[in-house]
């Protein structure tokens, strides 16, 4: 992997970079199409098409500079960013697009090199007597010429002769830049911020000409060949697209003011014109798209062997034929054959238009996803992220907006379908590869900054407590978790929509590094069975000798939500006293921290078929009554209980029926509470009635039975008697509040 990824000897330092990514920008769409869009859209449309162009490119090369200069950037430049980013699975469905990008890339400018030869076809007709009808005559030889000297000399030779291009290049642009011609004389400077009435509309092009500032980041696929990428990565790509936005500027307004707009977009040689020496424009133009498609040809195959490198590729020997280097600097030797034969596909083709599309879209992907990784990274703080050089998370997030909405703005077919092809390569690369690193950890330091963020939030907020506004944040303490899921059930009912739950397991036992490995298995084991059952409790283990210590400590947690806690619930099953005992003789201390109890006495029936669900209220359960009331609606509003209905029993002196059944039908119905009028019974009791037997006959077949009970209860002698005498009926949730509850 590290050989694939970096060469045995770095020798290039900034300048390198800044050639490449400066010849890229000042390129073949500069020469050819340039002077159609100032032709256009005028010089103001041109100015607002640059403007918009590095509202893109600069927050990416601020991007690309920020990343780079916080890891070592090796062989790949791009790909490498992204898939040590975003892991290597979403970074090789973005890098083989990017690959396949910059290999097409090189076609692009071979064929506008191609286009130089305009210049002499009718020399070559008036002299020779031939007529070139085809410009292939000249691509293809000089594609060819391009692969001979990549995969005989490669890189080194290729930064030789970039030397030499991108010196003519600037001759070019000063000879043109020094040039006059008779149209400059009459221009008016006036009509600079005049509309035109071209027929092409901005975004198309927007389209053609975009492509010329896409070339910022073409030096950081050198990366595994420079000295120090820390440093020459960010002036070099930073310097560039400063420089080109610049001189683009300057271009723009020496074309409007040298030439009229017909001229501008009928002639696509049109700087030949104006120029010092008119021949120094198709020398330009050659040297311009030369240097660029050397750029992509030392590029894309570096791509490629670190895609390979990564073992991306479901076929082991195609991960090591195109990973495979030279012996001697580790030049991706075979990579550049296949890059050598996409080129050859696409030059065969011959359009530049429909290429350049195509182009963009995938590097719009490129250049969102390092504006993003940037943007996330600023609110993930990981530590572990250090960059010497630091872009602005707002620059950032404008950088990838900014992308998505070009992309579908200059043609949405293809940003569709670049978009569907990095799903589709994503999801097969997951299932083919090893590798099953995603984006969840740098989206995981997002969420616990944001987390954090909203927690100090609440718990500066204004916290006045009203009766109306309340909810249930309830923590559950249970040591029989794996025997019965009755407590995790109600848990997952209650928190829902409506509640909070924390569901902590307690393991009785001393802490120590034994008991703390099998308190952190058992952690992982409710964590995946409150995900198979798409629960919203939050979990967590407590490992302590004693049952008051463990509940005390349960008390002291904080709210999930930032909202403190309210209730505390435990569980145990019928016919066992143990916990139930100890939760009953720390009722005081749950008593101290005013929390609601909740205690879920399960039978072997479970909650049935989640249908009918009862409430028991009698006079002295006038505080408990709107709780459980409220308890039953929030259960309700799960899908598991999606048929169930809500019954409320009331137990009462024969004197006193009428008045309370007209006060609960007024409570449920002011309320809005799903519970009608013929669900709500009173029932009178005479003194020597047992109330339990009344319970158990008509409660024979609920799926869960609300009772409440209060201080008094507890303070028994037989303090268990409360919750004996229910054998026949299933489960039971015992409720005592110790604040009032408004139903509004």
């Amino acid at each position: 992997m590290e050989k694939s990824l970096s060469t045995s000897k770095a020798n290039f330092g900034t300048l390198p970079v800044f050639l490449t990514a400066i010849s890229t920008i000042l390129g073949a769409v500069m020469f050819l199409r340039f002077g159609f869009a100032v032709g256009s859209v005028g010089f103001a449309g041109t100015l607002l098409i640059i403007i918009i162009g590095h509202l893109v490119t600069i927050p990416t090369a601020m991007a690309l500079a920020e990343i780079a200069t916080n890891q070592k950037v090796e062989g790949g430049g791009e790909y490498f960013i992204i898939s040590r980013s975003f892991g290597v699975n979403i970074g090789a469905a973005i890098g083989i697009a990017l690959y396949l990008s910059q290999a097409i890339s090189v076609a692009f400018y071979v064929i506008a090199f191609a286009e130089a030869f305009e210049a002499i076809k009718p020399w070559v007709q008036s002299e020779l007597g031939y007529i070139l009808y085809d410009n292939r005559l000249f691509s293809v030889p000089a594609l060819m010429v391009l692969i001979w000297l990549m995969v005989s000399k490669g890189a080194d030779l290729g930064m030789k002769a970039l030397y030499v291009v991108v010196s003519i290049l600037a001759i070019s642009l000063v000879l043109f830049f020094f040039g006059h011609t008779p149209y400059a004389e009459v221009f008016d400077s006036s009509q600079l911020f005049k509309g035109t009435d071209s027929g092409y509309s901005f975004f198309y092009v927007f389209a053609i000409i975009f492509p010329a500032f896409t070339g910022m980041t073409a030096g950081v696929g050198l990366a595994g060949d420079l000295r120090d990428p820390k440093k020459a990565i960010p002036y070099g790509t930073i310097t560039a697209t400063v420089i080109g936005m610049i001189l683009y500027v300057f271009i723009a307004y020496k074309l409007a003011s040298s030439a009229a707009p017909d001229d501008l977009i009928n002639d696509q040689l049109v700087m030949s014109r104006i120029a010092l020496w008119g021949p120094i424009i198709p020398i330009g133009l050659a040297a311009a798209t030369i240097s660029s498609a050397l750029g992509s040809f030392m590029v894309a195959p570096r791509t490629l062997q670190a895609i390979g490198g990564d073992k991306v590729f479901p076929n082991r020997f195609v991960n090591f034929w195109v990973s495979k280097g030279t012996k001697k600097n580790n030049e991706p030797r075979n990579a550049t054959i296949l890059t050598s034969v996409i080129a050859f596909v696409f030059v065969l083709m011959g359009d530049v238009n429909a290429v350049a599309e195509v182009i963009s879209m995938f590097f719009m992907v490129t250049y969102g996803s390092l504006c993003l990784i940037s943007f996330l990274q600023h609110f993930a703080a990981d530590p572990a992220y250090r960059p010497s050089f630091k872009s602005k998370w707002y620059l950032s997030l404008l950088g990838a907006i900014m992308c998505i909405y070009l992309m579908f703005k200059i043609n949405t077919p293809y940003a569709i379908a670049a978009i569907l092809l990095m799903i589709a390569l994503y999801f097969y690369i997951s299932s083919k590869s090893d590798a099953k690193k995603g984006m969840a950890s740098i989206f995981q330091g997002v969420i616990y900054q944001f987390s954090r963020t909203m927690q100090v939030f609440l718990q500066k907020a204004d916290k006045a407590k009203t009766e109306e506004d309340w909810r249930p944040a309830v923590l559950c303490l249970s040591k029989d978790t794996f025997e019965r899921y009755s407590a995790l059930d109600l848990m997952k009912w209650i928190s829902h929509r409506y509640g909070f739950g924390t569901y902590i397991h307690f393991e009785k036992d001393y802490f120590s590094k034994e008991s703390k490995r099998a308190a952190e298995a058992k952690l992982q084991k409710l964590i995946k069975i409150a995900s198979t059952s798409k629960s919203n409790i939050f979990i967590e283990t407590i490992i302590s000798p004693s049952n008051t210590a463990a509940i005390i400590q349960a008390i002291q947690q904080p709210g999930i939500s930032g909202k403190p806690n309210n209730m505390m619930l435990f569980e145990y099953k019928k016919g066992e006293k143990e916990w139930l005992t100890h939760v009953v003789d720390n009722y005081s201390v749950l008593k101290t921290a005013n929390y609601d109890l909740c205690i879920l006495a399960s039978s072997d029936r479970g909650f049935g078929y989640h249908k009918d669900i009862h409430i028991w209220i009698r006079k002295e359960d006038y505080e408990n009554a709107s709780l459980m009331i409220l308890l039953s609606y929030i259960i309700l509003g799960h899908s598991d209980w999606k048929n169930g209905e809500i019954k409320i029993f009331a137990t009462f002196p024969k004197e006193h029926l009428a008045k309370e059944q007209e006060n609960l039908i007024q409570l449920t119905s002011t309320g809005r509470l799903p519970i009608s009028a013929k669900n709500i019974r009173v029932i009178a009791v005479e003194e020597d009635l047992d109330r339990k037997n009344l319970i158990n006959e008509y409660s024979l077949d609920a799926d869960l039975t609300l009772i409440g009970f209060h201080e008094g209860n507890i303070k028994t002698e037989n303090n268990l008697e409360i919750f004996q005498g229910y054998d026949t009926i299933g489960n039971i949730l015992f409720v005592n509040t110790f604040t009032s509850k408004f139903i509004q």
